[in-house]
């Protein structure tokens, strides 16, 4: 690519160098061909007078008149002759046109010679009288070029140093500017470069590799995307190997406590009575619910759960939720206060998904929730949207927790066991039944006032396909 725009730009300053060298010496062309043309015409309306001053001096003395024919434009013939143009006194010419005649004779072109470009296209012609007082003492017949194309050497030289001063001067800048695009393309290539071999490092696993480009333009803010796409990407790399981390564990457990429970029933430790072997199907139940909630998590994820979509009011799926986590609350000495909506909330959505969503949140509240603290329940119906609430006295999120609250197997007190803080895909559960039904929702929390969770339904009429994370 480097390479590409070196070349694409060297191009682009070598054609615009031409342009304007060519634009340059045409118009340098035609306004000094103008100049001498309008410098010819006022040597010519000088003649007369200047020839009747020479006639009073000198009469016709062919020495003055030779000084006043090298005066004369090159190109220019000066036919002198008697008043009634019966005959010639003298013919004045340029010496510059007298050798040019001379070559002609001599079978030579003289348009062929370098930097002479004495080819004349047309001719202008008048009759002047030359007077001297009252009386005319001559005819001037005077032939001369349309335009000044014949130069004498000095207008030669002097094009000449234009346009070699010309050719100088786009040689400097063709340097110039291959180094500036040489320059140029280094500096817009080189972060390129980088972001080329950090994409390969990171395509290789090392995902800490970062591009560092201080500059605001385009390339600056590919690179921004670029390190964060690379943040993202270790960020999930971390999830990634603290859910294999932590399924491991999740599934460890239960397995464990159960080849204890087996060996001790092997072993006459326990007996096999009603009581250990409800202990038994308790972990077998653990790892039951943990598969299932890894199921439903995973396939609603992928957006394949299949819902039903029929009515639901909302005011009895909390309800029941509340009416089965009451004992828990009252063992616990907490307040669960329950506002419902003052008319029944229906919306189309999945009464089974609804209910586990709620029971995941109250129940989340109550695990967190210390002794003696409360929990308020509420839900409330506006214009066209469902908003319920669940507010609690617990002992909060840090700040730093709270954009991975809802990943799974995310627990903000790494201390917290599964009997403490659950399986830790309770909140990516809720997340993910929200986005189903096309709502959305948001926590706010601090260390000590507690915890409140939003969520907000639209009363549309059918279940939304949620995005894939």
């Amino acid at each position: 690519m480097g390479k590409k725009l070196f070349l694409s730009t060297l191009a682009i300053i070598v054609l615009t160098l031409g342009l304007s060298m060519l634009s340059v010496n045409l118009a340098f062309k035609y306004q000094f061909n103008n100049y001498l043309t309008r410098t010819t015409e006022a040597v010519l309306q000088q003649l007369p007078q200047r020839l009747s001053s020479a006639y009073k001096a000198h009469a016709w003395d062919h020495v003055v008149l030779e000084s006043i024919a090298e005066s004369l434009p090159l190109g220019t013939k000066v036919d002198l002759r008697q008043p009634d143009n019966s005959q010639s006194i003298y013919i004045l010419m340029n010496s510059m046109d007298i050798m040019h005649s001379q070559m002609q004779s001599m079978g030579i072109d003289p348009n062929t010679m370098q930097g002479m470009p004495y080819a004349v296209q047309g001719w202008n012609s008048e009759n002047v009288a030359i007077s001297n007082g009252n009386k005319t003492i001559a005819i001037a017949m005077i032939t001369y070029p349309t335009s000044a194309r014949i130069l004498n050497p000095e207008d030669v030289s002097f094009m000449t140093t234009i346009f070699y001063l010309l050719i100088s001067a786009a040689g400097l800048s063709l340097l110039l500017g291959i180094l500036l695009s040489y320059l140029t393309s280094k500096h817009l290539v080189s972060p390129l470069r980088q972001l080329t071999q950090a994409a390969d490092r990171i395509g290789q696993g090392h995902l800490e590799e970062r591009v560092f480009v201080n500059t605001k333009d385009e390339v600056g803010q590919l690179s921004d995307a670029f390190n964060v796409m690379a943040d993202n990407l270790s960020k999930q790399e971390k999830l990634r190997k603290q859910f294999i981390a932590d399924i491991a564990h999740e599934i460890r457990t239960p397995l464990t406590s159960i080849r204890s429970l087996v060996e001790a029933f092997e072993d006459g430790v326990l007996p096999t009575n009603s009581e250990n072997l409800s202990s038994l199907n308790e972990e077998i139940d653990r790892l039951v619910d943990l598969a299932s909630d890894l199921k439903d998590l995973n396939i609603a994820e992928m957006g394949a759960l299949k819902i039903k979509q029929l009515p639901v009011d909302m005011n009895h799926v909390v309800d029941r939720v509340i009416h089965n986590l009451y004992p828990l609350s009252q063992e616990k000495n907490l307040n669960l206060d329950w506002m419902p909506a003052l008319n029944p909330v229906t919306f189309v959505g999945d009464q089974h998904l609804l209910t586990r969503l709620v029971y995941n949140l109250v129940h989340n509240a109550y695990k967190y929730t210390e002794s003696g603290g409360q929990i308020i329940v509420s839900l409330e119906e506006v214009s066209d949207s469902v908003t319920l609430i669940v507010k609690d006295s617990g002992i909060g999120i840090h700040e730093d927790d709270l954009p991975f609250i809802f990943e799974r197997f995310y627990r903000a007190d790494k201390s917290r066991t599964r009997q403490t803080g659950g399986s830790g895909i309770g909140l990516a559960l809720v997340r993910q039944i929200v986005m189903l039904h096309g709502g959305k929702i948001a926590v706010e929390s601090k260390p000590g006032p507690g915890t409140t969770f939003t969520v907000v339904f639209p009363k549309g009429n059918g279940i939304v396909k949620p995005s894939v994370f």
